[in-house]
C-alpha cells in the first residue's frame, strides 16, 4: 500500500507537470463549450418530452435489443434517474416544461419511500426527490427524503457496519454488500442535515469505512460484492455479479468507487476517503487498458480487449466523480479537470450521442454476465452526463470570476 501511494503521488505530480507545460485553460472558452453542449441537450430533451408520455408503468430505463423502449415502474432501481435528469435540465434552462415533467415523473416514486426490500432508495428517491427539493423547497419532498432514509437504515447491521445490498442469491450470500451501495449514502448524509439526527450520518460513515476496509484492493480498485457473516461481521466471500471475474475490475464498479468516496470525503472530511478517491482516479485513468478517449471497456480485465463493448455509463459517472473530487482537492484539481474534460469531450462527440427518445447517450452496458442491456442507451448514463456537464460549467464559471 505504501509503495502504491508513493507511485500515486509521483504519477499525479508527473501528470500535473505535463499539464503545466500546456497553455492555461481559457475558462471563457470552457464556459462557451459546455453551455453550447447543454443548450443542444436541452433542445433535444424538450423535443423528447412530446413523444415520451408520462406513465407510471413506462418509466424509461434502456432500449431493448429490437430498439423499443425498455419501460419500468417505480420498483426498479433506475426509476429516479429520468426525473432527476429533467430536474437538472430545468435548473440549467429555467424551462417550465422540464419542471412540470420532472414533477410528474417524480411523483410516481413517492411510494418507494417505504420499500424495505432494497438498498437502492438513494437512487430511486434522492436522484428524483432530492433534486426536486433543491429546486422547489417543497416540504413534501423533504418528508419523502427523510422517510426513505429511515426506511433504508433498517437494512443496516451494526455488527457488519454496513447496509445490506441484495436479498437474492441466499444460497450463496448471507449479507452481500456491493460497491454501488456507496452512492445511496448521500441521501443519509442529507437526511442528517435536514433533521439534525446524527444517526443517519454515523450509519453512512460506518458503511463507507467498512467498504474501504473490505472492498478495496491495494491498487485502490474495488471488488464488486463482499459477503459478510451477519452474526460476526467477518468477511465470507469476495465476489462479482456484473464483472468479468471476482478479481477483475468492473468498470462501472470503479466509477461508483471514485464517486462514492469523493462524496464520502465531502460529507465527512475523513482523509482516508480522500486518499481512496485519489487512488481510484489514478487507477482508472492511468490503467493500461483505458482507451485513448477515456470511455472504458465494460471491465478493465475483460478477456478480449480491445474487442469488448465500452461502457458510456461508467465514463459519465467517472466524470462526475472527478469533478466532485476537483472541488475538494485543489492540489490535483488541474489533473482531474483534464481527465474530466477528455471524458466529456468524447461523450459529446456524435459517436456516443443518441437521437432515440428519451436518451442522450448510447453505447452503455448493463451486464455482460447477465446478458442484458449490452451496447445500448441506458438512462443512468444520461443522468450522470448531465450532472457532469453542470458541474464542469459551474467550475468554469467560478474560475472565471
Amino acid at each position: 500500500m505504501k509503495i502504491f501511494k508513493i507511485w500515486l503521488a509521483i504519477s499525479l505530480l508527473s501528470a500535473l507537470y505535463a499539464c503545466s507545460a500546456t497553455a492555461p485553460v481559457d475558462n471563457r472558452q470552457e464556459m462557451a463549450r459546455y453551455r453550447n453542449t447543454l443548450d443542444a441537450l436541452t433542445e433535444k430533451a424538450i423535443g423528447y418530452l412530446e413523444v415520451i408520455p408520462v406513465d407510471s408503468a413506462s418509466i424509461p430505463r434502456a432500449l431493448n435489443p429490437d430498439g423499443t423502449l425498455h419501460k419500468t415502474t417505480s420498483r426498479d432501481w433506475t426509476s429516479g434517474f429520468y426525473a432527476g435528469e429533467l430536474w437538472m435540465l430545468y435548473r440549467y434552462s429555467g424551462e417550465a416544461r422540464f419542471k412540470e415533467a420532472a414533477k410528474a415523473w417524480t411523483a410516481f416514486n413517492a411510494k418507494e419511500q417505504w420499500d424495505t426490500h432494497t438498498h437502492d432508495l438513494g437512487f430511486k428517491i434522492y436522484c428524483s426527490f432530492g433534486h426536486g427539493y433543491k429546486e422547489t423547497a417543497d416540504e413534501v419532498y423533504k418528508e419523502v427524503i427523510v422517510n426513505a432514509s429511515r426506511t433504508l437504515v433498517k437494512r443496516f447491521n451494526p455488527t457488519v457496519g454496513c447496509i445490506r445490498s441484495w436479498d437474492f442469491n441466499a444460497d450463496t450470500w448471507d449479507f452481500p454488500v456491493i460497491i454501488d451501495n456507496l452512492m445511496n449514502l448521500e441521501m443519509l448524509f442529507e437526511a442528517s442535515k435536514l433533521t439534525g439526527d446524527s444517526s443517519f450520518y454515523h450509519i453512512a460513515e460506518s458503511h463507507a469505512q467498512t467498504t474501504l476496509d473490505h472492498h478495496i484492493r491495494g491498487d485502490h480498485s474495488s471488488y464488486h460484492v463482499i459477503d459478510f457473516d451477519p452474526g460476526t461481521g467477518q468477511q465470507r466471500l469476495k465476489d462479482t455479479h456484473q464483472g468479468a471475474a471476482p478479481e477483475s475490475s468492473w468498470a462501472r464498479g470503479q466509477a461508483w468507487n471514485l464517486y462514492g468516496f469523493a462524496m464520502a470525503y465531502r460529507e465527512t472530511g475523513a482523509p482516508q476517503f480522500l486518499d481512496q478517491a485519489r487512488g481510484t482516479a489514478a487507477f482508472i485513468y492511468e490503467h493500461p487498458n483505458m482507451p485513448e478517449d477515456k470511455v472504458p471497456f465494460w471491465d478493465f480485465d475483460a478477456p478480449h480487449i480491445p474487442n469488448e463493448p465500452k461502457d458510456v455509463s461508467a465514463a459519465a459517472i467517472n466524470a462526475c466523480g472527478l469533478l466532485l473530487l476537483a472541488e475538494q482537492d485543489p492540489e490535483y484539481a488541474e489533473q482531474y479537470l483534464n481527465w474530466a474534460d477528455l471524458t466529456l469531450q468524447a461523450l459529446s462527440d456524435e459517436r456516443y450521442q443518441s437521437n432515440t427518445p428519451p436518451f442522450l447517450l448510447k453505447h452503455s452496458v448493463g451486464s455482460i454476465p447477465g446478458s442484458f442491456e449490452v451496447d445500448v442507451p441506458i438512462i443512468y448514463a444520461d443522468y450522470y452526463y448531465v450532472e457532469a456537464l453542470l458541474r464542469r460549467l459551474a467550475f468554469a464559471e467560478k474560475a472565471n470570476k
